[in-house]
């Protein structure tokens, strides 16, 4: 996609533009359903990519966004996980954890890689867009250092971006 508008974060990562549109993704999600991100116009939606499954920084992430759903819905957003593993890793982990958002399979790599999320090793990097009820991207932030900060992260910047006013 040579369209996408790019910026390079302070260690010199590169991600997509806060101002940009939303690339549109389709996948599977862990159910066996199609996704596709433009099914979420009219809501804030919190896109965040993960490394992979069942490792300890993943699931204490994954578990934080399941325990703080009712307060991101409360601000009208969404919550849409993406990492490399297939269909079959994704319903385990969410089954195992009793997650209660999507989950979307990644095993070619496209969205992580559009979306500018995908590490040397082949791995997602740990990265968090949010993303306005009209599809243009508001936030994106990226630390591999603190899990659980993704998620508060999301939650301040849809208060700071009015999230409330517009569910």
């Amino acid at each position: 996609m040579s369209s996408r508008t790019l910026y390079r974060t302070q260690s010199g990562e590169r991600m997509l533009d806060v101002g940009t549109k939303a690339p549109e993704i389709e996948g599977v999600d862990q159910d066996g359903q199609t996704f596709r991100l433009s099914s979420l116009r009219g809501r804030w939606t919190i896109l965040y990519f993960y490394p992979k499954d069942e490792t300890t920084g993943c699931t204490m992430e994954a578990c934080t966004f399941r325990d703080n759903m009712d307060a991101l819905r409360d601000l009208g957003a969404e919550v849409v996980g993406v990492s490399v593993q297939d269909q079959g890793s994704h319903e385990k982990f969410a089954s195992h954890h009793r997650l209660n958002f999507r989950l979307i399979a990644d095993a070619d790599k496209q969205i992580t890689r559009v979306y500018e999320a995908l590490g040397f090793l082949g791995v997602a990097k740990r990265v968090t867009y949010v993303i306005d009820p009209d599809g243009t991207i508001r936030d994106a932030y990226r630390s591999e250092i603190d899990p659980k900060g993704h998620v508060e992260h999301a939650r301040r910047k849809l208060r700071e971006l009015g999230a409330l006013a517009a569910a």
